[in-house]
């Protein structure tokens, strides 16, 4: 943090700017840290409180916007792609579209707190075909309340995150190999998770070739589409004789699939 607040004076405004909006467009480079520094200079005299706010919203929304564009254009490919590269993409998808489909233009206000959400919700914008000046409106005023948040905090408790600082660069390199270990030990199990989760699903998975020859030989089958609706507007077409079943459905109806024969259930 010592580092980030030298950072900060030497070169200002427009660092801030530049970092909330490569994060915003998607690149690993996380400004909480960067905002906390910002707000607590800010405290200490250094830069002003409300051009900071506003460098971040200006930042954030034109990013925000390229995003929607990008889903305007490309559909929910574009969720789909930034969900694959995620460290949880077999939820990512069906978890972001159903955020968004209940609380719409208003989950843009809290998308930015929320881990993963932050990152779909724009191109979900796009998707849903939001107008524009709506989702400007609520962008704006969600990426205001995520800057005036982490900005504030700083500014409030500028003191001690002078003391937080002086108290990180003098345990030197410890400080970031506790950090990096702590990082480590969540990557590795989530990567763990995820390998368990795909192993279990290749045992009950069976091949489109497969499914084809069960079908073409008259096998008693019941075929579940639990497609989310957003997937199934942007490609409508199915495998014959399916139906479509939401997910949650599934689970609370398990009394609606027959007992006597094979069930096959696919999804995005």
């Amino acid at each position: 943090m010592h580092g980030i607040l030298e950072f900060l004076m030497r070169h200002g405004y427009l660092v801030l700017f530049g970092w909330v909006f490569l994060e915003q467009a998607g690149m690993p480079v996380p400004s909480i840290p960067l905002l906390l520094a910002a707000g607590a200079l800010s405290g200490a005299g250094y830069l002003n409180l409300a051009l900071c706010i506003l460098v971040c919203v200006l930042g954030s929304v034109l990013a925000d916007s390229m995003w929607y564009a990008l889903g305007l254009k490309k559909g929910i490919r574009i969720v789909q792609w930034l969900c694959r590269i995620s460290l949880e993409p077999d939820s990512c998808v069906r978890r972001t579209e159903g955020t968004f489909e209940k609380q719409g233009a208003r989950s843009l206000l809290l998308a930015k707190f929320i881990p993963g959400l932050g990152t779909v919700a724009t191109p979900l914008a796009g998707i849903f075909h939001m107008k524009f000046k709506r989702f400007l409106l609520f962008d704006g005023a969600g990426a205001l309340l995520w800057a005036a948040t982490y900005l504030g905090v700083g500014f409030v408790f500028s003191g001690q995150i002078e003391r937080i600082a002086a108290r990180a660069a003098s345990l030197g390199g410890w400080a970031g190999l506790l950090v990096g270990t702590a990082l480590g030990a969540y990557l590795g199990y989530k990567f763990a998770a995820r390998q368990k989760f795909l192993r279990d699903l290749r045992i009950a998975r069976i091949s489109v070739e497969e499914l084809k020859e069960k079908l073409d030989a008259g096998e008693p089958m019941t075929i579940v589409d639990l497609r989310h609706s957003v997937d199934f507007e942007a490609d409508p077409e199915t495998i014959p004789g399916a139906f479509r079943m939401d997910a949650l459905e599934l689970q609370q109806s398990e009394n609606k699939l027959p007992p006597d024969r094979e069930v096959v259930l696919y999804c995005t």
